[in-house]
């Protein structure tokens, strides 16, 4: 297996912060509506994966995959959100956890 080592990365400057603080702050006055409730508005109470459809007493079961892995990243036109069951959604993440190890990573 390969070792894993911390990365180190640049760090944002604290104007980059600021500004990313402000958008930020921007973007949560409009609506205390969370990306869940958004995504399950707007693509439906169905899992994208396997087409299981849910109803009010197991829709905690279907959860919002993000699909570019950055949970801040939340568009309001649900560009980067699929509605994805448990079950597909673990999938989902052991499938790129998977390629990560095949790769070396």
């Amino acid at each position: 297996m390969a070792n894993r080592r911390p990365q180190s990365k640049k760090l944002p400057s604290a104007e980059e912060l600021s500004r990313l603080v402000n958008c930020l702050k921007a973007d949560n006055k409009p609506s205390n509506v969370s990306y869940r409730e958004q995504s399950l508005k707007l693509h439906g109470w169905i899992c994208a994966k396997c087409g299981r459809e849910f109803e009010r007493e197991n829709l905690r079961l279907l959860t919002v995959h993000h699909r570019d892995g950055n949970h801040h990243n939340n568009p309001k036109d649900g560009s980067n959100w699929e509605n994805l069951c448990v079950y597909c959604h673990d999938d989902e993440h052991s499938r790129s956890i998977l390629a990560e190890y095949l790769n070396g990573k």
